[in-house]
């Protein structure tokens, strides 16, 4: 197993996430959190997707065994297997529970107040965060509310589609770019964007166009949250939002 967050060159350079390993004799290790630094894990489809699937019914509730159930493609329903008994071994293993027994409910909504706001364990004891795509997923784990976002670079049509729903100078930003770099910084604008709301427990739900978090090498600074760059395999970007409390000074 490797060190849960490789040591960065420098305070701007991406997190090196963990690789969960597929060994399911013995909970997987984990180091004490810490305020102000998120634990980021990667899990990869084609190493887990065995080992995720036998495991599943006595890892999962009913209601994730349903859910993965309604999948049509193979694809689809294995990336929920992996990030779901993933997510759940790793809870367990830093909660001191078999996985099984951890207990996962809905904060309220910050919109309507409805229980179906961001996943939350009881007496807010460890917060954590979710995303997969297809072949990869990402859990974030912090001692304060933390989102995480992972996607594969779309294609170009994509790009055209939703460039229009980001904040203006995002969008200038894109549109300033040669072509072929564009759907790069698109992809580092969405996941930092979608890491953040997710944070925030409001995820799509907000206006993503309220707010500004660059497209740049560099995430610009929000407010209360610490946004930070995530490694993950080429062809994919990642982030992950932490939030922090207000600085004394």
């Amino acid at each position: 197993m490797t060190e849960l967050i490789v040591p960065r060159t420098s305070p701007d350079a991406p997190l090196v996430p963990a690789a969960l390993a597929a060994v399911y004799v013995a909970p997987p290790p984990t180091d004490e959190l810490s305020p102000g630094v998120p634990r980021v894990w990667l899990v990869d489809t084609v190493t887990h997707r065995v080992t995720a699937a036998r495991y599943a019914p006595s890892v999962l509730d009913r209601q994730e065994l349903a859910r993965a159930a309604e999948f049509l493609r193979e694809a689809d329903r294995d990336s929920y297997l992996c990030a779901h008994v993933g997510l759940r071994r790793l809870l367990g293993s830093y909660l001191g529970l078999p996985p099984r027994e951890v207990e996962v409910s809905r904060a309220p909504c910050p919109g309507c107040g409805e229980p179906h706001g961001r996943p939350v364990l009881p007496g807010d004891r460890l917060h954590f965060s979710l995303s997969h795509c297809e072949g990869l997923s990402l859990l974030a784990f912090a001692t304060s509310p933390v989102g995480v976002d992972v996607e594969a670079v779309p294609p170009p049509a994509t790009i055209a589609e939703t460039a229009d729903v980001l904040h203006p100078r995002e969008a200038a930003e894109l549109a300033a770019l040669p072509e072929a770099e564009r759907a790069l910084a698109f992809t580092r604008v969405w996941t930092r964007k979608e890491a953040y709301l997710k944070g925030l427990g409001v995820g799509l739900s907000e206006d993503p166009a309220a707010d500004y978090v660059g497209s740049g090498p560099v995430p610009a600074p929000l407010p209360g949250w610490s946004l930070t760059d995530v490694r993950v395999p080429p062809g994919h970007w990642a982030a992950v939002a932490l939030s922090v409390p207000p600085s004394d000074g």
